[in-house]
């Protein structure tokens, strides 16, 4: 998702960190703060698409913080998702009440967390989760799920596309077979690294007939990434 800038707010440093790390992981623009005054700041200077916000911090809390954000006419339609340990019925109803679009317990699962920032973004703001991938003529549309090569159809199987729509989510970073099989296939499924190869060679056999196939590139001793630029 890139040119997303998501605002991330939590006052422990290594689940800061964790979140920070897997979002950039998936090509989104991250900035952090430790507590809801730093976060206004940053709002203020740079207004982000979305924020993932802790409810239990010291000062104000990550609750009393969404509810002055949606006081605040400059944020009062920023998308917000609550992120707490809070798992109880009533906590999550304060959550909602207070004007945060989602609730997502502790611990949560990196694709959960991925899956519930493009369902809130598609609900609050479409045209920025729903932004064409573009790359020497190559067009993918993440709405119609169509993939265009100078406004002709490139036939593709469910799996090529979402290893395409990844790749080029993610552009000029090399990702091995394992992590591409955990982001593009789940990590609940347990096939072997090689199963990246088939379909790689599948997707750039369609790619190939407009001469588009040079962009799948693969990185010896590592795996594959997306690139315009000429391998070195």
């Amino acid at each position: 998702m890139a040119n997303i800038k998501v605002l991330v707010v939590d006052d422990e440093f290594s689940i800061r960190q964790m979140i920070v790390m897997s979002l950039q992981s998936n090509g989104y623009d991250v900035v952090e703060a430790e507590d809801a005054n730093s976060a206004k700041a940053m709002i203020v200077d740079d207004r982000p698409d979305l924020v993932l916000l802790d409810w239990m911090m010291p000062g104000m809390s990550g609750l009393d913080f969404a509810r002055w954000l949606r006081k605040n006419d400059l944020t009062a339609d920023l998308p917000i998702i609550m992120l707490t340990a809070k798992v109880e019925e009533d906590y999550r109803i304060q959550g909602l009440e207070a004007g945060v679009d989602d609730y997502l317990p502790k611990p949560f699962s990196v694709r959960e967390l991925n899956a519930r920032m493009k369902a809130v973004l598609r609900r609050t703001n479409p045209q920025v989760a729903e932004k064409n991938l573009q790359a020497d003529g190559l067009v993918l549309n993440p709405v119609s799920k169509r993939v265009t090569v100078n406004g002709q159809d490139v036939s593709l199987g469910p799996t090529e596309y979402r290893l395409l729509e990844f790749l080029m989510t993610n552009q000029d970073r090399a990702y091995t077979r394992s992590y591409l099989l955990d982001r593009v296939w789940g990590g609940n499924v347990y096939i072997e690294d090689r199963t990246v190869d088939v379909h790689v060679r599948r997707l750039r056999k369609a790619l190939e007939a407009f001469s588009c196939d040079h962009l799948i590139q693969t990185v010896r001793g590592t795996g594959y990434r997306f690139s315009q630029k000429t391998p070195v």
